[in-house]
């Protein structure tokens, strides 16, 4: 992908989350499915980073479930993070404003000091492969040995309903020739008509990612929306036997 396509596609979705944050918060106020069995799986004391935390429904479920570990979210949406910092009483979640498409977002971030890191809905929203690498290798970094990266990703053309949102890269004066292979343009309708990126993961493309970041997949499953399989969850872990040591930029 082009540098040029690369900016634009980035503007698109933060000019989406500036204009329909609010909207957007609005839709999401309860957690999928896939996240309630992967916070099933949590002991309670993790020391969990949350990218892409939203407004916050991963902290309030994980208060409401008695979680003892500390907790950070952070996201580049200001209208979302102000709806987050609503916490229940007594729960001790901190949260900050990071986009993760910056160079140094991580630089206030111990390396080596997170048991899991979290990223729900997040990387099929970065553009561009070699982003999604250097983001992922940052990922890497931060956890400890043994440590769980857990991300879900939208599986939109599993939906007849959704794959009539999808709009021509003509619309935002760009061709298919601009961009990679998986890359989609949806529209919004909620609160008004706004468009947002994404990028369709299969499962092998996933795979092959991990495998260049340091990780290994330990599992993948298939959750939420109507018919179950709107979402790809997949739990990596640290790969002690994997050669690669990720660049620190």
């Amino acid at each position: 992908m082009n540098t040029a396509a690369l900016r634009q596609l980035t503007e698109i979705n933060r000019r989406f989350y500036a204009d329909f944050g609010s909207n957007f918060s609005a839709t999401r106020q309860r957690i999928q499915p896939g996240v309630r069995q992967i916070m099933a799986r949590l002991t309670g004391n993790e020391n969990l980073l949350d990218l892409g935390c939203g407004n916050g429904q991963l902290a309030r479920s994980l208060a409401q479930n008695n979680f003892k570990g500390r907790y950070l979210g952070l996201d580049f949406s200001q209208a979302l993070l102000a709806d987050a910092r609503s916490q229940p009483e007594g729960f001790s979640a901190e949260f900050r404003e990071a986009d993760l498409l910056a160079q140094d977002w991580d630089n206030t971030l111990l390396p080596n000091g997170y048991t899991v890191v979290t990223g729900f809905a997040v990387l099929h929203h970065i553009p561009g492969a070699n982003t999604r690498v250097r983001i992922l290798q940052k990922v890497h970094q931060l956890l400890a040995d043994g440590g769980k990266f857990i991300h879900s990703n939208w599986q939109f053309l599993n939906s007849e309903k959704l794959k009539g949102r999808i709009q021509p890269w003509e619309t935002i004066g760009l061709s298919s020739t601009d961009v990679d292979e998986g890359d989609t343009l949806l529209d919004w309708r909620s609160g008004g008509l706004g468009l947002r990126y994404a990028h369709h993961f299969s499962a092998s493309e996933l795979d092959t990612l991990a495998n260049e970041t340091g990780f290994k997949v330990i599992e993948s499953f298939l959750s939420d929306g109507e018919n179950g399989r709107l979402g790809l969850y997949q739990i990596w872990e640290v790969d002690q036997n994997n050669n690669i040591h990720p660049e620190t930029s």
